[in-house]
């Protein structure tokens, strides 16, 4: 699924758009146990507490594509019967009223999400009528050609709120307040089927994971019979390892600059298009001969680097292998950031016999917040 995939998905989880039908969920403490269940109407809930879910929902389906929003695709065996996307489609197809299902997802849930403390189990049931799109990108209610019906599941941490104290207006005094089980948004959950190009893929669901680094191996192997995908930290790593093997004596500090900078133009071409900008082997190939870091030689061995990193098939996402946020060079004793914009202003140079890295400056320096004078300023 792509931005505007997910954005569509999301319009529903308000009054106006609301196309939740059910809302069932189980409510299990640190040792695993169940400790009491709900199963209702969506449309029966209180405005104020329908809004509380919808918060949880939408957050569900945040973040970015390759960090936090994951896709996920079934393997053959999993679409057979028993396996985890036949269990999901009957679930799907149950709305949430088969009991008998509802359990064996809880236990699921429970049997492969490691978490060691409370939380709560939320799915819900939606049907959403996809309406047709004109010409201009509007949409047409009434040229409906497909139903879009999909289980959202939720896992949400439920803490102990922070003591404190809080004003008892009846009693016009401060008093200790109760401290209570909040629930508070998901660390985990998944969208099934994925909603592809405006329609229904049986074959692949969107996988949510509040920390990148924390994607539960257990719950995406386990419980959605799905391949682990490389995390946004271990995109970068390879990435890394990538060019420092690749590049060899070559991995000089202009060479990875270089590489940066043409990764990042790259993105600002793209990044008005709802996919993510993917990395594959050619690509990273191109990257790497375009900016002149590597000969014929070492172009002839990058095929056997790349897939000891990425696998034969494998794909990064340049969002995960750089930033255009910041530009980061770091020493022992020193840390410099820099607009990715900016980075052609640092150098390296030669001072007295000593390779430096050179920031050039103007006369606004601030130190600590405090704006000093330089030797710019003080010669005017």
């Amino acid at each position: 699924m792509n931005k505007k995939e997910i954005a569509e998905i999301k319009k529903q989880f308000t009054p106006e758009r609301c196309v939740l039908t059910r809302i069932c969920g189980c409510y299990v403490d640190g040792e695993k146990n169940k400790r009491t269940e709900i199963k209702e109407a969506f449309l029966s809930l209180p405005e104020e507490e329908a809004f509380k879910y919808f918060e949880i929902f939408r957050k569900a389906l945040s973040g970015t594509i390759g960090k936090n929003l994951l896709n996920l695709e079934f393997p053959l065996e999993a679409e057979t019967e028993g396996g985890s996307q036949e269990f999901l489609y009957r679930l799907k197809g149950s709305r949430l009223t088969d009991e008998e299902l509802l359990e064996e997802l809880y236990d699921k849930v429970i049997a492969t999400y490691d978490y060691g403390e409370n939380y709560l189990i939320l799915a819900v049931h939606g049907a959403y009528d996809i309406p047709g799109k004109a010409s201009d990108n509007t949409e047409l209610f009434d040229a409906s050609d497909e139903v879009y019906e999909y289980v959202l599941c939720c896992i949400c941490p439920v803490k102990l709120s922070k003591p404190g104290l809080y004003y008892n207006t009846e009693e016009n005094c401060f008093q200790t307040r109760l401290r209570d089980w909040v629930v508070e948004m998901p660390s985990g959950g998944f969208l099934f089927p994925a909603f592809l190009d405006r329609s229904t893929d049986l074959h692949s669901l969107l996988y949510y994971a509040q920390k990148p680094e924390e994607l539960h191996e257990e719950f995406i192997e386990g419980f959605l019979g799905c391949p682990l995908p490389m995390s946004a930290g271990g995109q970068k790593e390879s990435f890394h390892m990538l060019m420092e093997e690749t590049l060899g004596e070559e991995c000089s500090y202009e060479a990875v600059k270089t590489i940066h900078e043409t990764l990042n133009t790259w993105m600002e071409e793209k990044k008005e298009e709802p996919e993510p900008l993917e990395l594959t082997k050619a690509e990273v190939r191109r990257l790497f001969s375009e900016t002149g870091v590597m000969d014929q030689e070492k172009l002839e061995q990058f095929d056997r680097t790349y897939e000891a990193y990425a696998g034969p098939q494998g794909t990064l996402l340049a969002s995960n292998v750089t930033s255009t946020r910041k530009f980061e060079v770091k020493t022992p004793n020193v840390m410099i950031q820099v607009n990715p914009e900016c980075m052609s202003l640092l150098e390296t140079k030669l001072v007295e016999g000593r390779l430096c890295l050179v920031v050039p400056v103007d006369d606004q320096v601030e130190v600590n917040g405090l704006p000093v004078r330089t030797l710019v300023n003080r010669e005017g």
